[in-house]
């Protein structure tokens, strides 16, 4: 049986303007799968009646039973008697653009392997055998890799011991891992929006209650702090999660002044900051450059970084960096989740840090290459929608004019793109007008992109959403 369920009312939210000019049982199954494959309608949910949902929709039950039994033929949706029907992601749904299929993927913004990756495999392997002979179960960090995170916090003006280092199942383990620890059910966090959606579903499945702020591509500095040290006073959350530099999916980096009243005003509520630095030295042009947010003096800041953005989206290795008594308080927690990080993967990883500039500068070269693409292709294309400029990261956060990212991107699949609905990136609909633009894809990639966003505009644009009031009150 499935653990949750979802209303017609609420379903009719998430749904939008979903009719189009094809049968209204097709686009019905097709707008209920988008939903399943971006996140926002979880793996498992129970859809509502039949007969409850087509009076919500004004339509026929003949039209709900038909996008249901469609859905099921898809593999998105499972029906048992007694027991309604539920959801599902297929194994296709889990990876959209499976090898050979010619799809092109813009639903991550990751790069691919550094050119010195094969050396530090080579390096690893022989550096693995005397650990053969132990269980292989590490739940807290091979002290190599440990040493080389330290080290790298240190050169960046973070003083940090290697026992201050719990290494992770990548950054979203450590999100999932903080919470666990950190948040009982029914605490408030406090989330920017938009942000990471793994984020939130970490944090919500602690139990937690969701606050929001803005970050904004749109304003002079992207943090409303008035309304975010409003927030923090109203709501004392237990803690706040952010990302200070190059924020996924906007790209916008905090300045000086936002991070010290951030902390500030966290400091005052007694609310624990999550720093997800994740992307922090992915830097193309930014004139200025911050220590880790957690170098301000007094500040209670656990920091999570990851191999997987700067290194390689393959190396599942993420870390927390946090007080010696939160990283013992994380490891008893951690102990009933799993029995820790691959140990070739960690090697690989302290290889790579052995030459971690070059790794870097690497990768700020192809973003760099990806950045100027976009920033030519796009306004060529669609002289209306509004590209932001970004001084690194993974991703530019374009406004479309119109809200219509949902539509676009699934009419999107069709023409062979896969692009996440700007919505994904957010909470209860938000986000219509935007779509993240991956920078790691390269000029050539960007021009499929493009041509096939240009080939689904059209019909896409001719069913926007209306302007509902929730919209506005979220962003």
């Amino acid at each position: 049986m499935a653990s949750t369920s979802i209303g017609a009312r609420a379903l009719l939210e998430l749904l939008g303007e979903w009719r189009d000019t094809g049968p209204s049982y097709e686009a019905l199954a097709e707008r209920i799968r988008l939903l399943v494959i971006d996140g926002r309608l979880l793996s498992g949910a129970r859809l509502p009646a039949e007969r409850n949902l087509a009076v919500q929709l004004g339509v026929s039950r003949t039209t709900v039973t038909a996008a249901y039994q469609r859905l099921r033929e898809q593999g998105f949706a499972v029906s048992r008697q007694g027991s309604g029907t539920t959801t599902s992601l297929p194994a296709s749904g889990t990876s959209p653009a499976p090898v050979g299929s010619g799809l092109l993927d813009f639903t991550k913004a990751a790069l691919p392997a550094p050119s010195m990756m094969q050396d530090a495999v080579r390096l690893a392997s022989e550096q693995v055998a005397p650990l053969l002979l132990d269980s292989g179960y590490d739940t807290v960090g091979l002290p190599v890799l440990r040493e080389a995170i330290a080290r790298r916090y240190t050169e960046r003006g973070l003083a940090t011991d290697p026992d201050e280092v719990l290494v992770t199942v990548g950054a979203q383990q450590a999100i999932a891992l903080i919470a666990r620890a950190l948040v009982s059910r029914g605490d408030r966090v406090l989330i920017e929006v938009p942000t990471y959606p793994h984020a939130y579903d970490a944090i919500g499945a602690a139990g937690a209650r969701i606050v929001t702020t803005s970050v904004s591509v749109e304003s002079r500095h992207g943090w409303d702090m008035e309304t975010y040290e409003s927030v923090l006073r109203r709501t004392s959350p237990s803690i706040a999660y952010v990302m200070p530099d190059f924020q996924n999916p906007t790209g916008r980096s905090m300045t000086a002044s936002v991070r010290r009243r951030l902390l500030e005003a966290a400091a005052a509520q007694g609310t624990i900051v999550i720093a997800d630095e994740t992307p922090a030295e992915l830097d193309i042009d930014r004139r200025q450059t911050f220590p880790p947010l957690a170098a301000a003096p007094g500040s209670h800041v656990i920091t999570i970084g990851s191999a997987s953005k700067t290194m390689w989206g393959g190396l599942r290795v993420g870390w927390v960096r946090a007080e010696r008594a939160t990283i013992r308080r994380l490891h008893a927690v951690r102990a009933t989740m799993d029995l820790g990080t691959p140990v070739l993967d960690q090697l690989v990883v302290a290889a790579l840090f052995e030459d971690y500039d070059t790794v870097l500068a690497e990768r700020r070269a192809a973003l760099a290459a990806g950045r100027a693409a976009i920033e030519r292709i796009v306004p060529d294309a669609f002289p209306d929608w509004s590209v932001p400029h970004v001084n690194g990261g993974l991703a530019a956060w374009v406004n479309i004019g119109a809200p219509v990212s949902s539509q676009l991107a699934l009419a999107a699949r069709s023409e062979g793109l896969l692009i996440a609905a700007g919505p994904r990136f957010g909470i209860d609909g938000a986000f219509e007008r935007f779509l993240r633009m991956p920078l790691t894809a390269s000029e050539s990639q960007v021009e499929r992109a493009v041509a096939a966003l240009a080939r689904a505009w059209p019909a896409a644009a001719r069913h926007p959403l209306s302007e509902p009031g929730m919209l506005a009150a979220v962003v």
